[in-house]
């Protein structure tokens, strides 16, 4: 089972250099350096410019990047730029309280809203985690239950594309299952869940890390080769962000 307690002592003694963006909250990013290099998560270097640090991840330079509390669309553009992707596909690392940790996707407004978008988060969130948890147990979610077909056509969509998803993920050996809209229970049994899109993803995530007080160590980017970790300006501190790259970062050198 992965817990936020399992990726920090991963994450101690790691070596890793880790790169992280700092904008508006310097003093946020400066402490949060601070805090995870006396927690032994390896060396830090503080980036103000975006193209920087993502083209310092992408030569080798350093090993891993934050975004920190730089903006998102400047960093994101940086990482399609620097990586030649034309969507940036992320997931989170989610721990509800008194609950397990799991992957969360999508958490972009614009992502995971096709049948072949969810079979990539699905797929590449496997991939992340297989290092980590062997075998991961993936819930691919829809907009009601299997009883709520008929009720309106937009829900028979969300029920019919998650069956297909989860057909096809089957087919290709990952345990994927179909947890309907019972977040509740899925959450208690999967490594991985996949929302019905973008919107309802990104919806879940807020309200389960700023109401609902669950932690949130930060969402990789999936679709590149190259361990980054976006964050939310809104985190208290980015130390356990740091401990996550240097965890998938010591992970893509073994």
């Amino acid at each position: 089972m992965i817990t936020s307690d399992l990726i920090l002592s991963k994450a101690r003694s790691s070596g890793m250099c880790i790169g992280i963006g700092a904008g508006a909250d310097e003093r946020k990013v400066i402490e949060s350096r601070e805090e995870a290099i006396a927690q032994g998560f390896g060396d830090v270097i503080v980036y103000h410019d975006p193209l920087l640090l993502a083209q310092d991840l992408l030569s080798g330079e350093i090993d891993a990047a934050v975004r920190g509390d730089l903006g998102s669309n400047q960093a994101m553009s940086a990482v399609r730029s620097v990586f030649g992707v034309h969507k940036v596909l992320r997931a989170a690392f989610l721990e509800p309280v008194g609950g397990r940790m799991f992957l969360f996707s999508p958490v972009g407004i614009d992502e995971g809203w096709t049948v072949e978008e969810k079979i990539e988060l699905a797929e590449l969130s496997v991939r992340t985690l297989l290092p980590i948890t062997s075998r991961p147990v993936v819930g691919i979610m829809s907009g009601g239950r299997s009883s709520d077909r008929g009720r309106m056509a937009e829900v028979d969509r969300t029920i019919d594309t998650a069956a297909e998803v989860v057909r096809r993920l089957t087919s290709e050996g990952i345990d994927a299952r179909d947890v309907q809209i019972l977040i509740e229970d899925a959450s208690k049994e999967c490594d991985v869940l996949v929302a019905p899109d973008g919107i309802s993803g990104n919806l879940v995530f807020r309200t389960l890390h700023f109401l609902g007080n669950g932690k949130a160590l930060g969402a990789p980017v999936l679709n590149i080769d190259r361990p980054y970790i976006d964050t939310s300006r809104a985190k208290a501190s980015y130390a356990d962000s740091i401990a996550l790259a240097a965890v998938l970062a010591a992970r893509k050198m073994a």
